[in-house]
């Protein structure tokens, strides 16, 4: 596969005027290929991988919130990166989800082609599936390169996306809660 991803950015760079066998684009084709395998990874993983049975008994009924998990993914649109940070909160009825799969979770939805909306929520209906909380919060901030390179050239331009399930949606006080302590 990366042979036939590598062909295509070849004829990319020749159809761009530049010249793929000059020294520093001689391996370029098959890096870029392999850049976007890797960036595009999430598709190749499933959430019950990333799970791995690492959701636990307890008692907490609190809101869970892990803050300022790193993202980097791919805008559908114009195959540039977006990058940011993702906030999750869940309120547990019995069952936690071990911290690592959090950030695996986000990794997984992140490393595939798609809109920061879409990220948003399939990050927070996953987190929902797997620990069935009677809530979930998602925020994602992100700056998009497709916003800032070309275009309108906004450099500090950024995009919040957010999406609350469950008591995050219907009490304003969970809801507030987490958004205070977000920020």
């Amino acid at each position: 596969m990366t042979d036939d991803i590598a062909q295509h950015y070849r004829a990319i760079i020749t159809a761009l005027g530049e010249d793929p066998d000059r020294e520093g684009l001689r391996d370029t084709p098959t890096r870029a290929a392999k850049a976007m395998q890797f960036l595009n990874a999430g598709y190749a993983t499933s959430l019950e991988e990333i799970i791995n049975g690492a959701v636990f008994d307890s008692q907490t009924d609190e809101m869970v919130l892990v803050k300022d998990i790193e993202l980097y993914s791919m805008c559908e649109h114009h195959l540039l990166p977006f990058i940011g940070k993702c906030h999750i909160a869940y309120l547990p009825t019995g069952k936690v989800l071990g911290l690592s799969k959090f950030a695996r979770i986000v990794d997984m939805y992140a490393r595939r082609m798609q809109i920061q909306e879409n990220l948003t929520r399939e990050i927070a209906e996953a987190v929902q599936q797997v620990t069935q909380a009677k809530g979930v919060a998602v925020v994602i901030e992100a700056r998009h390169l497709c916003m800032m390179m070309r275009g309108v050239e906004k450099q500090n331009s950024s995009m919040t996306s957010s999406v609350m399930l469950g008591l995050f949606r219907s009490n304003q006080a969970t809801r507030q809660e987490f958004l205070t302590l977000i920020n």
